[in-house]
C-alpha cells in the first residue's frame, strides 16, 4: 500500500508541475523526507498525507482504494489489512462506501501487551465494542477497562489512549466520526 501512494503522491505532484521544494513550502515538510516518502523509502504518517493532500488538492481518500460494495454491503473478500504509523495495530475497514456517510467502522486488533499509538484527541466521536481480549481507554487520565463483550462511547475531543494489557491479541470494533476514510 505504501507504494501506490508513494505513486499517486508522485504522479499529482508531476502533474501539478510542482517540484519537491514546491511541495516542501507548501506542506512544511522537509524534501529530503518528500523525497524519501516517493522513493517508498520512509513511512508517512496519515497527518502528513493529509498536508500533502491538501498541498495537491485532494481528498485523503484518493490515497486509499475503497472497498468495492455492493448495495452498502462490504464481503469479507473486499475487507484489507492495513497498518498505520505511530501504531503497531492492524485495521481492517468495515465501512460501506456511500456519499452520505458520516461514520467510520474499523476493526482493530491490538497486539498483546502493547498500547495502540500515543495519546491524542480529535474531532468527533467514538465507540469501542470489545470482541476479544480486553482495552484499557484513558480518557483524560481515568482508566476504563473494557473486556469482551462491553463497550465505551466517548467525544473524541477528550485527550484518549488505548491499550491492551491482555497476553493476548485484542480485536475490537471501532466506529468513529468525522470520517477518515
Amino acid at each position: 500500500m505504501i507504494g501506490e501512494i508513494a505513486k499517486k503522491i508522485r504522479n499529482l505532484r508531476k502533474k501539478n508541475n510542482f517540484t519537491l521544494k514546491d511541495l516542501s513550502q507548501k506542506t512544511g515538510l522537509s524534501v529530503s523526507f518528500l523525497s524519501q516518502i516517493e522513493n517508498g523509502s520512509s513511512s508517512l504518517a496519515i497527518t502528513s498525507l493529509k498536508k500533502i493532500a491538501d498541498a495537491l488538492n485532494v481528498n485523503i481518500s484518493y490515497f486509499f482504494k475503497a472497498p468495492e460494495t455492493h448495495n452498502f454491503l462490504v464481503k469479507i473478500n473486499e475487507q484489507k489489512l492495513f497498518k498505520m504509523e505511530g501504531s503497531n495495530s492492524e485495521f481492517i475497514r468495515i465501512s460501506g462506501n456511500f456519499s452520505s456517510r458520516s461514520l467510520e467502522s474499523m476493526l482493530v486488533i491490538i497486539p498483546p501487551e502493547q498500547p495502540h499509538g500515543s495519546r491524542f484527541n480529535h474531532p468527533g466521536e467514538e465507540f469501542v465494542y470489545v470482541l476479544e481480549g480486553g482495552l484499557i481507554v484513558t480518557l483524560d487520565g481515568k482508566e476504563y477497562f473494557v473486556e469482551a463483550g462491553n463497550c465505551i462511547q466517548y467525544p473524541s475531543t477528550i485527550i484518549h489512549s488505548w491499550r491492551n494489557p491482555m497476553k493476548q491479541a485484542t480485536k475490537l470494533i471501532c466506529v468513529i466520526t468525522p470520517l477518515i476514510f
